[in-house]
């Protein structure tokens, strides 16, 4: 149904780096685009439009998804919004821990649940979840990781349930990426970062472009037969070892 799908598309945390990046590029494929972040997405495009919200707040989310699915109705939903909250074991906190289930999870869930309707109308849905490298074990990211890998069964089973609908959700999986987020961890321009590059197999570091052309392989009309998987962008990590 490639030229009849809606071309709607709901973005989270698309006011800066992979987020940005994945509303421009869908932008260019002719998609309307809503941004769903803390601050209104700096992107000069008529078809762009931003709602300002804590996506780590259940309250102010329900109320977001709510706005959004009235206005918009998207049957294209891209969860990027996410956080770190870098702890060694003994140093991890159960409210980071929770704080990271509402907005890895839990925002997930209720932005799917309320685009569901729209989408079974249509017999049409994406659903595409951004998870990390870090799902497969990194150390610091206890919360992060078990929150990112989460992402992954809760994808599969979901591919499962909304199959029949015309719906496939798949999970992104990116990492190392040069954003600020990956900045707040690793010092730019420092050894650290030179040495991480050149343990990545491809020798360099990921773009939010390289993140943004997967996302937009699997939100395309005609990848239907594609659902359930898990698309690793991480210049070959994820079959290696990466130290940070």
């Amino acid at each position: 149904m490639s030229g009849a799908a809606p071309k709607v598309a709901a973005v989270t945390g698309g006011s800066a780096g992979i987020g940005r990046a994945i509303c421009e590029d869908l932008l260019a494929q002719g998609y309307e685009v809503i941004s769903l972040a803390r601050r209104k997405a700096e992107i000069d495009h008529p078809r762009l439009h931003s709602l300002e919200v804590d996506l780590s707040d259940r309250a102010a989310t329900g109320q977001a998804v709510k706005e959004l699915v009235e206005r918009f109705a998207p049957t294209t939903i891209v969860h990027n919004a996410g956080v770190i909250r870098a702890a060694l074991l003994p140093d991890v906190k159960l409210d980071d821990l929770d704080a990271l289930v509402d907005l890895h999870l839990g925002c997930a869930i209720q932005l799917v649940q309320g685009a569901l309707p729209a989408m079974r109308a249509q017999r049409f849905g994406r659903v595409v979840l951004l998870s990390s490298r870090a799902a497969l074990g990194l150390a610091t990211r206890t919360s992060y990781s078990a929150t990112k890998a989460g992402m992954l069964g809760m994808a599969r089973t979901w591919a499962l349930e909304l199959a029949a609908d015309g719906i496939t959700v798949n999970v992104v999986a990116p990492g190392p990426i040069r954003t600020d987020m990956f900045y707040d961890v690793v010092e730019a321009g420092s050894e650290k970062e030179r040495a991480l590059a050149a343990s990545v197999p491809v020798k360099r570091l990921g773009e939010s472009a390289d993140v943004a052309r997967a996302v937009r392989f699997f939100a395309d009309a005609d990848n239907s037969f594609v659902t359930g998987q898990v698309l690793y962008v991480c210049g070959g990590t994820s079959v290696g070892s990466l130290a940070l």
